[in-house]
């Protein structure tokens, strides 16, 4: 598996990852509007996205971040927003891999840590978190206000 950050040249695999990414969350499939989207966060440098391929260079997921900051600690941190692991290559360590990609980002940029959010139900991403060090947050409340 060879794991590197994603540039204009990889879009076309980061997209149909991505695609599947989102219809896995239920949503329509839109190979253009994401492909659009991330475009946009790499031109941008909105983002870091790590992408997974496999030893003939097909796609095996990916993973993106957002750069966020802790004012109290005064320092960067990560929102680890997008996890994605293609469903034939799940069970061969991508998701692990892609995560310790990230990790390493977080401390090359000096950051305080790295967050991210899953649904109560998804216990399976919620063992691989906790078997990587991550800790559940049990002291704060989410709040979310929807503008549509």
């Amino acid at each position: 598996m060879i794991i590197n950050p994603v540039t204009m040249n990889e879009l076309d695999d980061l997209a149909d990852l991505f695609d599947q990414y989102r219809v896995f969350y239920g949503k329509a499939s839109d190979f253009e509007a994401g492909k659009a989207f991330l475009r946009q966060r790499i031109k941008n440098e909105e983002s870091i996205i790590y992408i997974a391929h496999d030893e003939e260079g097909r796609p095996m997921g990916f993973v993106q971040l957002y750069p966020i900051f802790t004012s109290v600690g005064l320092k960067r941190q990560w929102l680890l927003n997008d996890l994605f692991v293609a469903e034939k290559h799940r069970r061969e360590g991508v998701a692990e891999a892609l995560m310790a990609k990230a990790k390493i980002l977080a401390e090359h940029t000096d950051a305080s840590g790295i967050l991210l959010e899953t649904a109560d139900d998804n216990v399976q991403a919620q063992a691989l978190y906790e078997k990587l060090g991550y800790k559940k947050d049990t002291d704060h409340f989410y709040y979310f206000l929807p503008v549509e």
